[in-house]
């Protein structure tokens, strides 16, 4: 059985205070043996930051605890109360993003790897709309269907990652009501769009600009950060640490060829979000290959 399967269904048994230490644990132990995800992130985070030596080491340490933490979050997601959910997210400057989903019906939301979107998905299908985003398949497809029956259970309708289908079914769903998630800051189609990221050539996802475009929706991007809790909201919580969900400005489709317009918003989104990311790098969990343009 997968071993993340397999923690998935063993943790429902555990008591959450077993599952944060296990996670902790487990994050600080794969740090310590510095192996690929961790030189992954560590090669990431020092494109992002210019640091090497022992300050990217203790940045890369803060990461991978971050890391561990969205896990243990996401294995407790399924038993945790509404209440909670809304006591651990706090939105910074929200007001456009709730206006433009009201006048408009739909809006594109480009997210990053940081922070914890399965959470973020949650929050928003209780308290700003109906959620869809986009899945990687992954393998077994076992463990692919137990992240989507675990997200559809959050409130999100949840698509697979299968090329120009999925794309349809977005540009379909553009012309209801709701939120159009995605996670577009590793590029999964092999045709990302080229930009530049804190001085670097990198490629990015296409899809969040080009929904928008085909649909005219507008695009807001959305970047997760942590923040640790106090008082009432943290008693709520039932966790130390909660979520901020930092919206950025309105990225509308402008006038001219679809291939400069996906361009040029991919470019406005890209900006907000670098920007995000280097004043919070530990909240990105960015093990995997990134899309750096060598």
């Amino acid at each position: 059985m997968n071993m993340f399967l397999a923690a998935w269904r063993t943790s429902r048994y555990l008591p959450v205070p077993v599952i944060r230490g296990l996670a902790w644990t487990g994050g600080s132990v794969a740090w310590f043996m510095r192996g690929k995800s961790v030189t992954r992130l560590e090669g990431n985070l020092s494109k992002v930051t210019g640091l090497s030596g022992r300050p990217l080491r203790k940045l890369s340490r803060r990461g991978m605890l971050t890391t561990a933490a969205y896990y243990a979050e996401v294995l407790e997601l399924p038993r945790m109360s509404g209440e909670a959910i809304d006591a651990r997210v706090r939105m910074h400057n929200p007001e456009q993003f709730v206006a433009a989903l009201k006048d408009e019906n739909v809006v594109v939301a480009p997210l990053s790897h940081s922070g914890n979107w399965d959470l973020i998905g949650a929050f928003g299908a209780r308290n700003l709309g109906p959620v869809t985003s986009v899945a990687e398949v992954l393998k077994p497809k076992e463990v692919f269907d137990e992240f989507i029956a675990f997200r559809e259970g959050l409130g999100m309708t949840i698509f697979g990652h299968e090329g120009s289908a999925t794309f349809r079914r977005l540009v379909a769903a553009a012309n209801g009501k709701g939120i159009l998630a995605l996670v577009a800051d590793r590029d999964l189609s092999g045709s990302g769009i080229a930009v530049k990221m804190w001085g670097h050539d990198a490629r990015v996802a296409p899809g969040p600009a080009a929904l928008a475009a085909s649909s005219k929706a507008p695009l807001i991007p959305v970047f997760i950060h942590s923040e640790k809790l106090t008082g009432a909201r943290r008693k709520a919580a039932k966790s130390r640490t909660g979520k901020v969900m930092v919206f950025g400005p309105v990225v509308r489709v402008p006038d001219g060829p679809k291939p400069q317009a996906v361009q040029s918003m991919t470019e406005s989104w890209v900006a907000f979000m670098s920007e995000q990311i280097a004043a919070h790098p530990e909240d990105w969990h960015m093990l995997q290959r990134f899309g750096w343009i060598e």
